[in-house]
C-alpha cells in the first residue's frame, strides 16, 4: 500500500521469514517495495524518503547468510528509484534505475534521477546483475551492459501495471532479454490495485535459455521458490557467445558478498498457468475494487441497480470483492421506469444475497420540475428532465452513502463515458467507477463468462438480453441517441486507444458521418470526464493518467 511504510515493511517481514525457511539464497522483492508504487508527489516531501531508508536498514538486520533485494526511494543529493542489496544483517549495495519511465500513467521522470552504472553482486562464484522494471524492457543499455559483464542470474525488481492482454506480451519480453543475455532472469512484480492502477504480480523466473521455469499466480500475493541450474549460463554463454559481440558499456560496480549457496539438485518449482482473458479481466476488476474499498477504508459499497446490465454487472463484481453482506443495491424507479426493470433488479439482489431497498423518485423530481416551473416559464420538456431523475438518484445514492460511509460505485462504461452518455452529478455520481475503462461489448462478454463459470445465474439472463435503455422517457432505447455498440466500439477504440484519425477509421470500413459525429461526441465529452470518479485501468489506453486532453481544445480530428 503506497505510503504504509510500517505495513510494507511488515509484509516484507513476514515473506522474509517464509523465505528463510524455505533455504533461498536469494530473494528479490518488487519495485520500491518499502513505498508502494506509485508514490507519486508524497515522493516530493524529503521526510517521506529518508523514513523509507530508515525502514530499509531496520529490515536489513534481519538477513543473515542470504541475499534479500528491495526496493526503495534513495535520498542522495537527489531521489533515485533504488534497490538495497541486504546480507548479513547490513545494507551491502546500492542500485539506481537508470530508465525512467514517463509516458503513459508513468512520471519517474517528474520525481528521481536516472542512475547511470550497472551493479554486479560476485557471491560463490555466481554474479547477479540488478535491473528494477523498465530497465529489463530494452535490449541495450541495461541488459547489454550485465551480458557484457557475464552474469549468471538478473534480477529484476518491479512495479509493472497490468492492462487486458499485457501479461503474455511481458513474458514473451522477460524470456527474449534471459535469452540474450544468456542468464536466468528472476522478475518479481507488485500485486495489488492502487487508485486506477491494479498490477498483476504474475512474477516468473526464465531460465538461461529464455524458457520460464516458474511462474507465481495473477493477482495474488504469493512465495515462489526456483532453484536455477547454475551452469545452464555459463554453457549458453560459451555455445551462443552473443556477449563477446558487444560493445563495451558502463563499467560495472561490482559488490563481492559472503554467502554460502545452499547446494541444490534443481527441484522444480510451481508454475501457475495464465488465466484466460476474460477471466483476467474479472479478477483485475475485482482486485482493483477490493484494494480500492478496503485501503480507503470504507465499510462496504451501495450501488444504483436499474436493472440493467451496467449495473448488474458492477454489483456481481461487488460482491465477488468484498462478499454480499458488503454491498448494498438500491432501485429507484420513476414513472418511465418498466416493471421489468424492477423485477430484474429485485432477481439480482436475491441472486447476489446482498441487501436491497426500493426508493421512488417520481414525486421527488416533481418537486423538482415545480421548484423550476417559474424559471422554465413555457420552454418543451427535453434532456433536462431526463437529466433531473438521474441527479435525484444521484444525491439519494450520496445520502446513503454519508450516513452509512459505504463508498458508491458508479455504474457507467467506457462506451457511454468516451461520448457523454451520462449525465453529470447524476448517474456519474459516486467515488470509484469500476467499468469506466470497459467497453459495453465487455459488459457483455464479462456479464455471460461470469454466469459461465458459476454455472448457474448470477446476472439474470433476462438483464443480459434486454435492449440497453436508460428509461428516461417513454420507450427510450440507447440507440435512439447512439450508433449500435458493435459499430460505437471499435469507432472509440481506434481514436482513443490507437489514435487512429477520420481517414484511418473510415479506411477500416466505418461510415464517415459515423465516425466524425462519434469523434465530436468524444471530444465534447473530456469536461465530463474530467469530473467523473476514477476507475480502473484495463486497456492500454485509458482515459485519466494515460489519456490527458485538454477541455478547452480547438481541433478538428
Amino acid at each position: 500500500m503506497v505510503g504504509d511504510i510500517a505495513g510494507n515493511v511488515e509484509q516484507i517481514h513476514r515473506s522474509l521469514e517464509a523465505a528463510a525457511s524455505a533455504e533461498a539464497d536469494l530473494v528479490v522483492f518488487p519495485e520500491l517495495t518499502v513505498a508502494g508504487y506509485p508514490p507519486e508527489d508524497l515522493l516530493l516531501r524529503p521526510r517521506f524518503a529518508r523514513a523509507c531508508e530508515a525502514a530499509v536498514d531496520r529490515v536489513a538486520r534481519e538477513v543473515g547468510d542470504f541475499v534479500a533485494i528491495i526496493g526503495f526511494p534513495l535520498w542522495d543529493r537527489d531521489l533515485y528509484n533504488a534497490a538495497a542489496v541486504l546480507s548479513g544483517g547490513s545494507r551491502r549495495a546500492v542500485y539506481r534505475k537508470r530508465f525512467l519511465p514517463n509516458y503513459g500513467v508513468f512520471d519517474e521522470a517528474r520525481y528521481f534521477r536516472a542512475g547511470s552504472r550497472p551493479l554486479v553482486l560476485e557471491f560463490c562464484g555466481l554474479r547477479v546483475g540488478l535491473t528494477i522494471c523498465e530497465d529489463i524492457w530494452y535490449p541495450t543499455p541495461v541488459v547489454s551492459d550485465l551480458a557484457a559483464a557475464g552474469v549468471d542470474v538478473i534480477a529484476c525488481l518491479s512495479a509493472s501495471p497490468w492492462h487486458r492482454d499485457k501479461g503474455d506480451a511481458r513474458e514473451r519480453m522477460l524470456c527474449t532479454r534471459a535469452a540474450d543475455a544468456g542468464a536466468a532472469l528472476a522478475f518479481c512484480n507488485q500485486v495489488g490495485g492502487q487508485d486506477e492502477l491494479v498490477f498483476d504480480g504474475r512474477s516468473l523466473v526464465c531460465d538461461a535459455g529464455g524458457i520460464t521455469v516458474a511462474r507465481a499466480p495473477e493477482f495474488l500475493e504469493s512465495l515462489v521458490v526456483c532453484d536455477i541450474d547454475r551452469q545452464l549460463a555459463e554453457r549458453r554463454r560459451l555455445r551462443e557467445p552473443l556477449g563477446r559481440r558487444l560493445e563495451p558499456g558502463a563499467t560495472p560496480e561490482l559488490v563481492a558478498l559472503d554467502v554460502t549457496v545452499t547446494p541444490r539438485f534443481g527441484a522444480g518449482a510451481t508454475c501457475v498457468p495464465p488465466l484466460d482473458e476474460s477471466e483476467e479481466v474479472w479478477r483485475g476488476l475485482v482486485t482493483g475494487i477490493r484494494d480500492y474499498v478496503v485501503k480507503n477504508g470504507f465499510g462496504g459499497v451501495v450501488i444504483g441497480l436499474s436493472g440493467g446490465i451496467d449495473s448488474a454487472l458492477t454489483a456481481a463484481l461487488a460482491v465477488d470483492a468484498l462478499g454480499p453482506e458488503r454491498v448494498m443495491g438500491v432501485t429507484m424507479p420513476s414513472r418511465y421506469t418498466s416493471d421489468r426493470s424492477n423485477d430484474d433488479a429485485s432477481r439480482l439482489a436475491d441472486l447476489l444475497g446482498i441487501r436491497f431497498a426500493t426508493i421512488p423518485i417520481a414525486d421527488t423530481v416533481a418537486s423538482f420540475e415545480a421548484a423550476l416551473a417559474p424559471v422554465f416559464e413555457d420552454a418543451e420538456r427535453d434532456v433536462t428532465e431526463e437529466n433531473l431523475q438521474a441527479r435525484t438518484r444521484g444525491t439519494l445514492l450520496m445520502g446513503i452513502s454519508n450516513k452509512h460511509g459505504d463508498l458508491v460505485l458508479a455504474t457507467g462504461n467506457k462506451s457511454e463515458m468516451s461520448v457523454g452518455y451520462s449525465t453529470l452529478y447524476g448517474d456519474m455520481v459516486g467515488g470509484f467507477a469500476p467499468l469506466r475503462d470497459i467497453s459495453k461489448t465487455w459488459v457483455y462478454r464479462l456479464a455471460r463468462w461470469r454466469n459461465d463459470h458459476a454455472e448457474r445465474e448470477i446476472i439474470p439472463e433476462s438483464t443480459i438480453e434486454r435492449p440497453p435503455t436508460a428509461e428516461l422517457r417513454p420507450d427510450q432505447l440507447d440507440t435512439d441517441s447512439l450508433p449500435p455498440y458493435d459499430i460505437l466500439d471499435p469507432i472509440i477504440e481506434g481514436y482513443v486507444e490507437s489514435e487512429f484519425d477520420v481517414d484511418d477509421l473510415v479506411a477500416m470500413g466505418h461510415d464517415e458521418d459515423t465516425v466524425r459525429r462519434v469523434i465530436r461526441m468524444i471530444d465534447r465529452a473530456e469536461y465530463k470526464r474530467r469530473q467523473g470518479p476514477v476507475g480502473i485501468k484495463v486497456s492500454p489506453r485509458a482515459f485519466g493518467k494515460d489519456r490527458r486532453m485538454p477541455i478547452t481544445n480547438g481541433h478538428v480530428a
